[in-house]
């Protein structure tokens, strides 16, 4: 029986959110290989056990960056880590939109800043020439920390952002309307072909699409515009993948890109009956590509 691990969070931490990894089990035990899903925050863990370790919901690692490179780079020392290092370094900091868009690739209009001062946010709204804005870390997971600002509420929300933002990078983006008026879209690629899409609508009165915020999902067929933006989004990648999430919204009359997902992104393996056993022949191929570099 051959082994892999899934890299997850604490047990008891995880139960706040929607997993659907335990549909990969079955898929990959007809291939004779038995999972074990491990805490990331186990510090003593054995890596060199598995065949390889598959990075799937550790969505807690955006509270401790250090800690978690520092484990990324030790299952690395030890066995195969899915996706590459290398891939999910460049991903970490939101900053890779930045590599995106001078490979020509459309992505969200977005200031970036190292230091938070109010100034520097009240003048993104004219940039942008915007009456709502996003701010939000450029380390982040599960919109946490994300904040939609007015003009108007900006002041109010002041001293808690010096809070958030005193020591941390962050990034401004002009709010997108059409995430309340239609939703936002994921395409789902395991290496290199893609599995399936689906339209991701918040709650009434709110802007969060996860489902942890109440958001709500359905499968759609994406069509040739967002096919074409994501992969040339995927083509523009540092490395090759197992697995990828390119999140998009349409903006200014174009599909643009808003998050590309290497590192723990939820597959929604639910939705689509078929993609667990995509997941698997996609880790398949991804085991060949290795094998002829």
């Amino acid at each position: 029986m051959k082994k892999l691990a899934f890299l997850s969070m604490d047990p008891k931490e995880l139960e706040a959110f929607y997993v659907y990894d335990e549909l990969l089990f079955e898929p990959f035990a007809q291939l004779g290989y038995a999972i074990s899903t491990v805490s990331w925050h186990d510090a003593e863990h054995d890596y060199s056990q598995y065949e390889a370790v598959i990075v799937r919901t550790p969505w807690d690692y955006q509270q401790h960056e250090s800690a978690f490179v520092a484990c990324l780079q030790r299952i690395a020392s030890q066995t195969l880590l899915v996706n590459s290092l290398q891939l999910m370094l460049w991903n970490l900091n939101k900053v890779y939109l930045k590599d995106l868009a001078s490979s020509g690739v459309a992505v969200l209009p977005t200031l970036w800043f190292d230091a938070f001062d109010e100034e520097t946010v009240a003048d993104a709204f004219g940039h942008f020439q915007s009456n709502e804005i996003v701010i939000k870390p450029c380390v982040s997971a599960n919109a946490d920390d994300t904040y939609r600002l007015t003009p108007e509420t900006l002041p109010a929300h002041i001293p808690e952002l010096t809070r958030c933002f005193a020591q941390r990078s962050f990034m401004l983006q002009p709010f997108v309307t059409s995430v309340v008026e239609y939703g936002e879209v994921s395409l789902f690629y395991f290496a290199g072909e893609l599995s399936h899409a689906i339209l991701k609508r918040p709650k009434a009165g709110d802007f969060r699409v996860q489902e942890e915020h109440g958001g709500s999902l359905q499968v759609i067929t994406p069509d040739t515009a967002m096919l074409k933006n994501a992969e040339a989004a995927l083509a523009a990648m540092p490395d090759d993948y197992l697995y990828a999430r390119v999140d998009l919204l349409m903006f200014a009359e174009q599909w643009r890109i808003i998050e590309l997902e290497l590192i723990e992104p939820s597959l929604y393996f639910n939705l689509a009956p078929q993609s667990p056993t995509r997941f698997v022949t996609g880790y398949q191929r991804y085991l060949a590509g290795l094998t002829q570099c």
